[in-house]
Order: structure tokens, then C-alpha cells, then sequence
């Protein structure tokens, strides 16, 4: 379901000796947060993002500050994959005893492969979901420039690839349904893309009151306007530059490309609309819930 052998091949090869996380994915059984005797006795906050492209970076920025008060000093000190790594990247081992607590954590896994030591912790769970034609598209761009991805050839063949789960974490229907049929309880938070950029001042809200944070005003404010896409564009601790060419092309792509909802209406003719609806849909039947956006 997640990286094919060529593809995986092909990460290994280009992550090796290099202190830079890409999607590497590591076996359960070594996973360091599964293995670590204290995960059970310390809460672990973990921003689990629908699928690649939907806002992972963003949450890697503001759940750090949420959690600090406001305070800017890590934003703006430590890169985005140190503050707050991902589950499936090696580099978790190297810095996940280092974070303060409670820590942040994000990950594109489904459900499923989540670690049984999650399962039973108190480990709070922000899932950010976004239109998936959104996300078919800034995975079109990243998988451009990203080297360690296979080239996504036409708009159309990705999109066959996408629907077909045949990219990286599968299918975009099995990883939404994945989170939405787990039994989290009050530990999940389900938030969108679109609600975040329309109004980024009430989501930041919202994800306070969720983690039980009594930040004021004036900090919910603060924590907004340096979140921006604006301000972490300009961060070089955020914004992917300190990245290798040799990894990510920015001369192909910039990372932090536009950082707006609706950008398929831009790329998806009547055609490709037709078919992305028609697969979606049916993917979704008999589901118990529904989604926050319109496929048409």
C-alpha cells in the first residue's frame, strides 16, 4: 500500500548517509515511538494529516506554537522535521526523545498502521482533511520535483494513479475512511483545509480548545499571522530551501507552492471531473459519513 519496490528502492537510495527525512519508511517492529518504554506514560500529541499534501507542514508550524504558548523561539530556531517529525521517517529515532512534552508529532499513515502503543495512549489525534482534487494536484507539483518520486508523467496518468492508490500511502478513499471509522472518541479532531484558510484565527481556536489550551486573543493572533502562508514562505526553517536540490527542485516546483483552496478548478476539465467524481463516489458508498465538499 505505500511504497511499491521500485519507489522504495529509490528512497533508500537517495536517503542513505543523509540527515535530510524524506518518505522512509520504517518497519512497526524497530518504530521508536512503538518500542520507547515512556510512550504510554507520556502524552504524545500526534497532527495526523489526510494523505500527502494536505497540510502537514502547516500543522508543524502551528501545533508547536499552540503548544508553547505562542512562544516563536523553535519556529524559528529548529527546522519543521526536527520540532515536529513524522511517524514513518527514520529520523523519529534521532530526535522523538528530544521533543518537549507533550510532543508534537505528524503523519500521512492511515489508520492502520499506526503503532499498537497509539491505540492505548492518551495521544490526541488533529485530522486535517482538504478537497481531494486539491490534493491531486499539489501532489502532481511535488512529485515534479521531488527525485526520490517517481515522475508523474501527463496530468491524467497521475490522476489515474492517484484513484488507483497506485502513489505513495495508497488510496486517498482507504486512508479517509481509515481515521474516520476509528473509534478515537474525543481524542480526534477533525478539521479542513478550507476552514483553515478562510478563517486561520478560528481554526487555531478550535485546535486550542481541543488540546485544552486557555491561549487569549492577542496569542491566537500572533500564532495566525506568523502561520501565515505569507510568513512561512519566508522561513527558511519552514519552507523546505535548506533542502538538497538534489532531493526536492525548486527550480521545477517551489515546495510552499500557492497555499490556496481551489486550485483544481484550474487543472480539471469537464472530462476529468466526470471520472474523479464517478470513482470517489463509489468508493464512498454505504460510508457513514459524508464529505465537507462537493465533487462536482
Amino acid at each position: 500500500m505505500m511504497f511499491g519496490p521500485k519507489l522504495m528502492q529509490k528512497v533508500k537510495k537517495k536517503t542513505k548517509n543523509s540527515s535530510f527525512p524524506l518518505c522512509f519508511s520504517i518497519s512497526l517492529s524497530q518504530h521508536p515511538v512503538q518500542n520507547n518504554p515512556t510512550t504510554t506514560k507520556r502524552e504524545i500529541l500526534t497532527s495526523t494529516e489526510v494523505f500527502v499534501f494536505v497540510g502537514t507542514i502547516w500543522m508543524q508550524e502551528i501545533l508547536p506554537l499552540v503548544l508553547s504558548g505562542g512562544d516563536l523561539t523553535r519556529v524559528q530556531t529548529v527546522v519543521n522535521w526536527d520540532r515536529a517529525p513524522w511517524l514513518e521517517e527514520t529520523r523519529l529515532a534521532k530526535v522523538v526523545d528530544k521533543l518537549p512534552s507533550p510532543r508534537a508529532l505528524v503523519t500521512h499513515f492511515p489508520y492502520s498502521f499506526m503503532p499498537p502503543s497509539f491505540r492505548t495512549s492518551k495521544a490526541k489525534v488533529v485530522y486535517v482533511m482538504r478537497n481531494p482534487k486539491d490534493i491531486l494536484v499539489s501532489s502532481y507539483y511535488f512529485h515534479q520535483m521531488a527525485a526520490f518520486l517517481e515522475d508523474p508523467g501527463t496530468f491524467e496518468e497521475f490522476m489515474e494513479k492517484f484513484l488507483d492508490g497506485r502513489i505513495v500511502f495508497g488510496k486517498w478513499t482507504d486512508h479517509v475512511k481509515s481515521w474516520r471509522n476509528a473509534e478515537l472518541g474525543d481524542r480526534i479532531l477533525f478539521i479542513t483545509y478550507e476552514e483553515m484558510v478562510q478563517d486561520l484565527p478560528a481554526s487555531i481556536r478550535r485546535i486550542s480548545d481541543f488540546l485544552h489550551k486557555n491561549l487569549s486573543e492577542e496569542v491566537i493572533q500572533k500564532i495566525a499571522k506568523h502561520c501565515s502562508f505569507q510568513s512561512m514562505k519566508a522561513n527558511t526553517m519552514s519552507n523546505f530551501s535548506l533542502c538538497p536540490k538534489e532531493y526536492m527542485d525548486n527550480d521545477k516546483s517551489h515546495f510552499l507552492r500557492k497555499g490556496i483552496a481551489g486550485d483544481w478548478k484550474n487543472h480539471f476539465n469537464s472530462d476529468h471531473l466526470a471520472r474523479f467524481k464517478s470513482v470517489i463516489t463509489k468508493e464512498l458508498e454505504g460510508e457513514n459519513f459524508s464529505l465537507p465538499w462537493s465533487l462536482d
